[in-house]
């Protein structure tokens, strides 16, 4: 097991993460936790965000439905209205789906945009004016898939090279307002996100030694290792990088 203790300071600092009940989501939680952090920690299952804050005193859960109507902006004033400030957000929650040309329905690619795209964008839009204020960061959680065909599921693909675009667009129009704006691209990485996608386990315990064949380390990342350069990218001390796309994936990209 890799572990990611975090070189930063982030005390004092408000952070929100989303997608915090498991995989990167919590290891990232934890990471701005263990930092210093107060950790607004964002997911649909209150069961899985306690675990994640157990023995982390500096995170609170919110657990929502991102896609419910208002949700994003709850999440952002229940931040603000807690700590009275907003320095980073990180928009890590996302789905993955397997849909194949011959499979594709309009209301699967809504529910794929609704979490992937609409849902940080109206994150980014409610966090804004506290952003300004605290001169502040977003982070958003792409794939290495963003810039990488992806056959039999080319809608989760296309939707992270819409938010790989957001990223480098939004890093421009706020970069006046002191506001960096950059993601983290990883490649496969352990956690429940395969399984979530409805996959039988043998269908994925299959996924994953392909991939892990594929990576030229030899191996899948762990969250950790993920969460370590999201901490990175977030960090204040990181005054002149904006608008980057930083991919992790033990060489993927290369092959």
């Amino acid at each position: 097991m890799v572990s990611a203790q975090p070189l930063e300071d982030f005390t004092g600092k408000v952070v929100v993460v989303t997608g915090a009940g498991s995989g990167i989501g919590r290891a990232t939680a934890r990471a701005f936790a263990r930092a210093g952090a107060h950790v607004l920690g964002v997911g649909r299952r209150a069961d899985a965000l306690a675990e994640t804050g157990a023995d982390h005193a500096g995170f609170v859960a919110h657990p929502v439905d991102l896609c419910d109507p208002g949700a994003p902006a709850d999440v952002i004033d229940a931040a603000t209205r807690r700590w009275g400030r907003l320095d980073v957000l990180v928009n890590n929650a996302g789905a993955t789906r397997l849909m194949p040309v011959a499979e594709t329905t309009a209301d699967g690619i809504t529910a794929l945009f609704a979490l992937n795209v609409t849902a940080p964008s109206l994150l980014a839009h409610a966090a804004l004016p506290h952003l300004r204020h605290a001169r502040g960061s977003i982070v958003n959680v792409s794939s290495t898939y963003g810039h990488r065909p992806l056959p039999g599921a080319a809608h989760y693909a296309a939707s992270k090279a819409a938010l790989e675009h957001l990223t480098r667009s939004w890093a421009v129009e706020l970069a006046a307002d002191g506001i960096r704006v950059n993601a983290l691209a990883p490649g496969p990485t352990e956690s429940q996100a395969l399984a979530a996608a409805g996959l039988p386990e043998e269908t994925v315990e299959q996924i994953k030694r392909t991939e892990a064949a594929r990576i030229p380390l030899g191996r899948r990342g762990e969250p950790a290792e993920v969460a370590a350069w999201i901490l990175r990218l977030a960090d204040p001390a990181t005054t002149w990088l904006t608008g980057q796309i930083l991919t992790i994936d033990g060489g993927l990209e290369l092959t």
